[in-house]
């Protein structure tokens, strides 16, 4: 099958195919991204209006909808221009009005003669002691009464689209849904009793009560399922895809990795020995690594990754190690060169200041194997660099390097294997939606000796004891970040922010003393401050985000984060982590600006509560959603248009392994389910999928 299924063109034709749907309607909904009868199918109803039939409207609440029958009384027409037009009206118990702004006369006089009995349905306010139904969404005779849904689905909307038409245009593409053979794997739909395809969207789309619209409702979730499995269903087949790439077999001795592990001062932690272990038994497969070692702050991540690259070097290969950003990779450098010189292992930098003969010369040693571990940006990634046997290659920071890369690196070596590290930790149903291709490592262990950090929050307005809470402390010696806002989108005024406070506290605590680093400063300037800092020449640094990531200064034992409510419940925990990495108690102040709102506050309640990366993610993934945890936008995180991370984690997992267990046992999809899931990848146009599928 190389091209769309023919049971699925009805659902892909132009909009104007449908029944109500005109050129000036198609072009509207196509600014909410419904391009086609299947956008329609998949925009489902998010809430809905009770319609049930009353009494009276005696038997609602003020601010919800009635559905009454009454008879019409007089008519009372504005008095003035701009005043409302009035019409009484009795129900079986009580009388109200309903009113109606910008009215014509004699269009009501004809709906509504007085003496007659209607049926009417609308929202009922109180206004003035006075019950009233502004613009009644139904008005029609008690004969015609029953075409008032009991419950009325409620459509995502854009201006010039009405419930009314959205609800045809939606009915209209229901007419098109083909019956579909099951892609969901028998077992799983009985137990979790689902309905088919076709009877979950039609349910989905004629919710009976507000129940039928939760995420939990049977229709929604298998709809919901549909979406994660064709999704893990894509990532299995890159997967496979990847590992089609034959990887080269490494074992090493153990000999120099027993070296390292004696000289150091503490035992790793569990975590750390589990997670080497994971490593060393893919490192020895025929088939590529592809696996993601997700450590929380401070959990020991680059201890595991240097013994994974000595596994390499064991073998007679070479490791690589690689950092978005020229600061990280100096400072992996650092951290790996004591390690290196007791196993004895040549270790090197690439970065873009590599410049000439110094250049030529590193390049030349790589190539012959002198080189066995080599750190760098991604300047490792040009033209002309090549390795004599690269074995492994480890990408720290991966949400800042695209898939794309991740693939042009693994290509450098042929077969190398890939480690990706992030040191933000992911709720489980995220990573499994962004990293699904992938094996996971986690470290949720401090090392040892570790110092907990003591988190506060101080309003703004107490700036000026801060900075004397600073003078003491530099005093004694010891040495305090201070982070400025994060104002939206524009590192010129991060930049301005930075540069007006650090004048402040120069001002305040002596020339000498503060440092500067902020985006818009040329590389080896900013390397130059960061160096002062690390030398303990300056006892403050004042920056802007640049130092989130792995920065590491054992002295500085004090984070201060200025309007701390403009961050990301993850990035205020990276850059706690920051601190608390040497002998000294550590402190973080949160400093906001009042008024906070309620989840602001909540957001730094939670970082003070807790150290624990995992339950600030997830407790981050409950009040902001998926897109604004990872930002979508430069995540490669998909878009769901009916799951919901947050309230369907679970199923995320059951679909990864459903999509995993297909491809075993029908790697080609030529089953009666392997070509049902072949139909709903199209469905929902997997095109990466799709084009693996049919070159596979």
């Amino acid at each position: 099958m190389t091209g769309r299924p023919d049971i699925l063109f009805p659902l892909f034709a132009g909009l104007e195919a449908l029944d109500g749907v005109g050129p000036k309607t198609a072009k509207t909904l196509g600014q909410m991204g419904i391009e086609k009868p299947r956008d329609l199918l998949f925009t489902l109803p998010h809430s809905g209006i009770d319609r049930t039939r009353r009494a009276s409207i005696r038997d609602v609440v003020p601010g919800s909808v009635a559905t009454v029958e009454i008879e019409v009384g007089r008519h009372h027409p504005p008095a003035s221009r701009g005043r409302p037009y009035r019409i009484d009206a009795q129900d079986a118990a009580t009388s109200f009005q309903l009113v109606f702004f910008h009215a014509q006369g004699d269009y009501l006089q004809k709906q509504l003669p007085t003496g007659q009995r209607r049926v009417v349905s609308g929202k009922v306010e109180l206004f003035d002691g006075v019950a009233q139904m502004v613009h009644p969404d139904h008005m029609l005779r008690p004969d015609q009464a029953e075409a008032i849904p009991k419950f009325e689905p409620v459509y995502p909307l854009t201006a010039g689209v009405t419930q009314k038409l959205m609800a045809r245009a939606a009915q209209a593409a229901l007419d098109r849904a083909p019956d579909l053979a099951e892609w969901i794997d028998p077992a799983l739909m009985v137990r979790e009793t689902w309905p088919t395809w076709r009877a979950a969207i039609r349910a989905a789309h004629a919710p009976q009560n507000a129940a039928d619209l939760a995420a939990t409702a049977p229709a929604r979730q298998r709809l919901a399922y549909d979406e994660l499995f064709a999704h893990q269903l894509t990532l299995a087949l890159a997967r496979r895809d990847q590992r089609r790439g034959a990887g080269k077999p490494t074992t090493g001795n153990g000999r120099l990795r027993r070296k390292v592990l004696a000289a150091l001062p503490y035992r790793p932690t569990g975590a750390q020995a589990r997670a080497m272990d994971e490593i060393a038994a893919d490192l020895e497969k025929p088939v590529r690594m592809n696996r993601l070692l997700q450590g929380d702050v401070g959990a020991g991540k680059t201890l595991v990754a240097f013994m994974s690259l000595l596994v390499a070097v064991e073998s007679g290969g070479q490791g690589v190690m690689m950092a978005p950003t020229e600061i990280l990779a100096r400072q992996h450098l650092a951290g790996l060169q004591p390690l290196a010189e007791q196993a004895g292992v040549v270790l090197e930098i690439l970065t873009g200041r590599d410049k000439g003969a110094e250049r030529a010369a590193k390049l030349a040693a790589l190539a012959r194997g002198d080189i066995h571990v080599l750190v760098g940006t991604h300047a490792v990634f040009q033209k002309g660099v090549e390795f004599h046997d690269l074995r492994l290659a480890i990408i720290d920071e991966q949400h800042r390097f695209g898939v794309a890369q991740r693939m042009e690196l693994a290509a450098k070596g042929q077969g190398a294997h890939v480690l990706v590290m992030t040191a933000t930790p992911i709720p489980r149903s995220l990573a499994l939606a962004q990293y699904g291709d992938m094996d996971v490592s986690v470290l949720d262990e401090k090392p040892p000796g570790r110092q907990p950090v003591k988190t506060a929050l101080v309003s703004t307005a107490r700036m000026d004891e801060v900075v004397e809470h600073l003078r003491g402390a530099i005093a004694e010696g010891r040495q305090a970040y201070w982070v400025c806002p994060l104002v939206e989108e524009s590192e010129l005024v991060d930049m301005t922010a930075a540069q007006e406070r650090f004048k402040r506290l120069r001002a305040a605590l002596g020339e000498g003393r503060v440092g500067l680093v902020h985006g818009q400063m040329p590389p080896a300037e900013k390397d130059a401050a960061m160096a002062r800092f690390n030398a303990g020449e300056t006892a403050v640094l004042v920056a802007t985000t640049v130092i989130e990531v792995g920065v590491d200064v054992p002295n500085a034992s004090i984070m201060v984060i200025e309007q701390a409510e403009s961050f990301g419940m993850a990035q205020l925990h990276q850059l706690r982590g920051r601190v608390g990495r040497g002998a000294a108690a550590s402190t973080c102040l949160l400093m906001y600006q009042p008024p906070l709102t309620e989840s602001g506050r909540k957001r730094l309640e939670v970082l003070r509560q807790t150290e624990d990366g995992f339950a600030i993610a997830e407790e981050d993934l409950a009040l902001r959603g998926a897109g604004d945890v990872i930002g979508t936008a430069q995540s490669g995180l998909p878009r769901f248009r009916i799951a919901d991370l947050e309230r369907q984690a679970a199923l995320m997992a059951v679909a990864q392994s459903d999509a995993r267990k297909l491809l075993l046992d029908d790697p080609e999809l030529t089953t009666p389910r392997g070509q049902a899931a072949r139909v709903l990848l199209w469905l929902m146009e997997q095109d990466r999928a799709i084009r693996l599928i049919s070159v596979g």
